[in-house]
């Protein structure tokens, strides 16, 4: 073997050499694979298992609560006050137009008692209409609406205490004891008191009173009040009838006359 072919081998094989050591350098081989890593090396905030895995909470689900399970319907009469409400009660009503003998109408009542009652903005101090023209101070229920107007009357005019009278005219709607209206007939006021009963001859305004109860129904009340009436007489009725029951004079309710003039009570007063 010739120095020159051995020579050539050699210097080709060391050139093979440097460049296979050229591409080495530029491209180096891969590292050798690790070990595989575990779930929990790659994703460490995953559960312990594939099958545990949960979706990522998007914003809206993280500010949920957790699902409760449905309470049972006593639980749920419980936690829903809607439900367990009683059904609302009616509204209380106003206080019914009647005039008794006790309570703010007593003997001791006042018009504090009356403000109280019916609420002060309902219940007014003033004058109102008293005999022959006259002008008397009273507490007025009602001032502004004729059918729920009422008058009272004090024996301490200073203090507004000490029920004197009670007063129902005009258009009012209150009522007395025993059910005494404005408008009543002659015959059924005989019929409440019971029997026949005293009234004056009729003035020049048409209004007679009544004098006496003769025993009957209406001369004595429950709580100690006594209670007076005025009768006026149809203006229309015949004037020989209207004649007849005129002037100062007693009559009887059962007379015949009075009939003919047809008085209904057109003021009913309750005293003390």
């Amino acid at each position: 073997m010739t120095c020159a072919r051995t020579c050539a081998g050699l210097a080709a094989a060391i050139i093979a050499g440097l460049s296979g050591m050229a591409v080495a350098q530029q491209f180096p081989p891969p590292p050798p694979p690790p070990s595989s890593p575990t779930v929990q090396q790659r994703w460490p905030d995953l559960p312990k298992t594939p099958t545990q895995r949960a979706p990522a909470a998007t914003p809206q689900t993280a500010q949920q609560p957790a699902q409760q399970p449905a309470p049972s319907s006593q639980e749920e009469q419980l936690q829903t006050p809607e439900r367990s409400k009683p059904a609302p009660k009616p509204a209380a009503h106003a206080p019914a137009l009647a005039v008794t003998c006790s309570g703010v109408f007593a003997k001791d009542s006042s018009h504090l008692k009356l403000a109280v009652k019916y609420d002060s903005r309902n219940v007014a101090f003033g004058q109102v209409d008293g005999p022959d023209g006259s002008k008397i101070p009273a507490s007025i229920l009602f001032p502004n609406d004729p059918r729920r107007r009422l008058e009272v009357l004090w024996n301490n005019e200073a203090g507004r205490t000490d029920t004197q009278v009670i007063a129902i005219n005009g258009k009012s709607q209150w009522s007395a004891p025993k059910g005494l209206k404005l408008g009543l007939a002659i015959a059924a006021l005989e019929k409440v008191n019971g029997r026949p009963f005293k009234l004056s001859g009729f003035g020049a305004d048409g209004a007679a009173s009544v004098l006496g109860w003769e025993g009957g129904a209406l001369a004595s009340l429950p709580g100690g009040c006594k209670v007076g009436i005025r009768l006026f007489e149809d203006p229309k009725a015949p004037e020989e009838a209207r004649s007849t029951v005129a002037g100062d004079k007693e009559l009887a309710s059962s007379e015949p006359g009075l009939r003919a003039v047809k008085p209904t009570v057109g003021e009913i007063l309750i005293g003390y």
